[in-house]
């Protein structure tokens, strides 16, 4: 395929972007992921090292997979969510101008594309680790090298494959193929036999209360006494006897003081009743400009335990970044009239004798939040959240890739517990159990396996192979503008 005219090459590059976000859970099908890069490599492939138009190339490819894969931010803030669009899609063509001009393009590019979602991953504002070519992976045979570099080292697997194989469509003679080939059979045959934590021969049965409910809502605009009514009507329901814990979601409880409240006393009420610890999910009220959104444990006499605030919040969603700026130019903040606090707590919770590693909602996104409870002891992982307030199941589907993805990541048996879906339990090796319908309300059981040991990511994160991977890089482009210089 050779496009005569830029115009055309830039929508080819859109439809390449927009194969990788149908990639993407809830529509996807993991091999459009490879597809998309492969068309974009073949696209930038053809007009050399010409900067302008490698930059819209580029940024053509990154809107054609943003716009779709995280269009679930409009419903946060639709200027955030145009304004997030355009700039994580400039950092793709900044990366694809950059490779270009390097020694060995088909190694350079893949690598500057990585850098640049390392740099979506964490910039602005602590970063939107969604819409990842790593999520669209997360049921693909390649997951598993998650346990070896994380989202980032899948991330670079699949753009180097795909780089590869667009070079071996058009030449077939060429040994690109079988490179791509062997890559996979490596990379795939070393995921299998690293370290990946090992049961502890313990078990916790473990009660995910779902209470159901519309979605599309908002805090403002709903009674925050009827998701407590619908968890307790759930958890009225459960009759087992043997459970460990009692896990509620994110913010189900929304109270000025916890302690204090009526809320508290109903949840000891049935952690006496069944016998064991409850951890609920609640926001109190600070003052004015503040709030903030933990995990606590009550137990059954109704005391309070161990306590988690919530440290990575979802920006234009819980907090308002510039608020003083954006207040002054007339922007409308009153969707989110206070922000929460971040916490500083390390990511465990203690339930009874059990470290639980707890990432809230948002967290699970960030590989390094989950590892943090690992580190900390976690021999299984909690995920309570909160997608009530979207519409559709876009964020919801991501969110349940992610988990797979940490799952995998640490060696742990996963818990991600909605009000309104979706919840389910997910093992060490990324399979999905007992995931539940939107809206529905239902309570999940099941005997969870405690596991010990770490993955070889677990242990390294994400630091050395980002610094491999800068270097790699920029040795790259040095070496490609000394060459220019002396042609």
């Amino acid at each position: 395929m050779i496009l005569r005219s830029n115009r055309a090459r830039y929508f080819a590059s859109l439809g390449a972007g927009s194969l990788v976000a149908f990639s993407l859970p809830p529509w996807g099908w993991w091999p459009l992921a490879f597809i998309g890069v492969a068309l974009f490599a073949r696209l930038t492939m053809q007009v050399g090292t010409r900067s302008r138009t490698q930059f819209w190339l580029g940024t053509a490819f990154g809107f054609g997979w943003f716009a779709p894969g995280m269009c679930w931010m409009w419903f946060l803030t639709p200027p955030g969510y145009v304004i997030a669009v355009i700039l994580f899609a400039s950092f793709h063509g900044i990366a694809s101008a950059i490779g270009t001009r390097s020694l060995y393009p088909i190694v350079a590019l893949p690598l500057a594309h990585v850098l640049a979602e390392t740099i979506r991953f964490s910039f602005p504002f602590g970063g939107v680790p969604l819409a990842s070519l790593a999520i669209s992976q997360s049921g693909s045979p390649l997951v598993g090298i998650v346990r070896i570099g994380g989202p980032l080292l899948l991330t670079w697997v699949v753009l180097q494959l795909g780089f590869l194989l667009s070079r071996s469509v058009v030449a077939p003679q060429r040994i690109h193929l079988a490179t791509c080939l062997a890559l996979v059979a490596l990379a795939v045959g070393v995921s299998h036999i690293v370290p990946r934590g090992s049961d502890t021969n313990e078990t916790r049965n473990v009660a995910a209360v779902q209470g159901g409910g519309p979605q599309g809502t908002l805090a403002i605009n709903t009674n925050s006494r009827d998701v407590v009514d619908r968890h307790l009507a759930a958890t009225r329901q459960i009759m087992a006897t043997d459970l460990d814990m009692v896990i509620w979601p994110e913010n189900v409880i929304d109270v000025d003081n916890f302690y204090d409240s009526k809320e508290r006393i109903e949840v000891a009420e049935q952690a006496a009743r069944l016998n064991t610890q409850f951890v609920v999910g609640i926001t109190e009220d600070l003052n004015r400009q503040y709030f903030t959104n933990a995990q606590v444990v009550v137990n059954e006499d109704g005391t309070l335990g161990d306590r988690y605030d919530k440290v990575r919040r979802v920006p234009f969603g819980e907090f308002v970044p510039l608020r003083g700026l954006l207040e002054t130019l007339g922007a409308p903040v009153d969707r989110i009239p206070r922000d929460a606090l971040a916490g500083s707590d390390i990511a465990q919770l203690r339930v009874a004798d059990t470290t639980i590693g707890v990432a809230i909602s948002w967290e699970v996104f960030f590989s390094g939040r989950v590892n943090e409870g690992v580190e900390a002891g976690g021999s299984m992982l909690v995920n309570p959240t909160n997608g009530s307030s979207y519409t559709g199941t876009i964020l919801q589907s991501q969110q349940v890739a992610s988990s797979r993805l940490r799952a995998i990541e640490n060696g742990r048996w996963l818990v991600q517990i909605s009000p309104t879906g979706f919840s389910a339990f997910v093992s060490p090796t990324g399979k999905v159990y007992d995931r539940t319908g939107v809206s529905e309300q239902r309570v999940l059981i099941r005997e969870i396996p405690l596991r010990t040991g770490r993955t070889i990511y677990s242990n390294l994160g994400d630091l050395p192979f980002i610094m491999v991977m800068v270097a790699t890089l920029g040795s790259l482009v040095f070496l490609g503008r000394k060459r220019n210089s002396l042609s």
